[in-house]
């Protein structure tokens, strides 16, 4: 299958300093050795517990944003004692 096919290629670098003589004259190399490689992705189906696992995130989330917000205006509108 062609249409979902992806060519990746890796290029690692390297470094190197060299210190030369007044009478030698400074080079630089480039070498290349490509090497294909290949990542198969599969797609699969959630499992029930997955959608499980996010709706308690989501209730749990909206529990203590909510529990936050009640405790931010109740600080701010709290009557004031003389």
């Amino acid at each position: 299958d062609d249409v979902n096919s992806i060519t990746v290629y890796q290029m690692l670098e390297q470094s190197q300093i060299v210190f030369y003589d007044e009478v030698n004259v400074p080079e630089a190399r480039f070498s290349y050795d490509m090497s294909p490689m290949s990542v198969v992705v599969q797609k699969e189906g959630r499992k029930w517990y997955d959608y499980l696992t996010s709706l308690c995130a989501i209730i749990g989330g909206t529990f203590t944003t909510l529990g936050l917000i009640d405790a931010t205006l109740y600080k701010v509108f709290k009557p004031k004692k003389l």
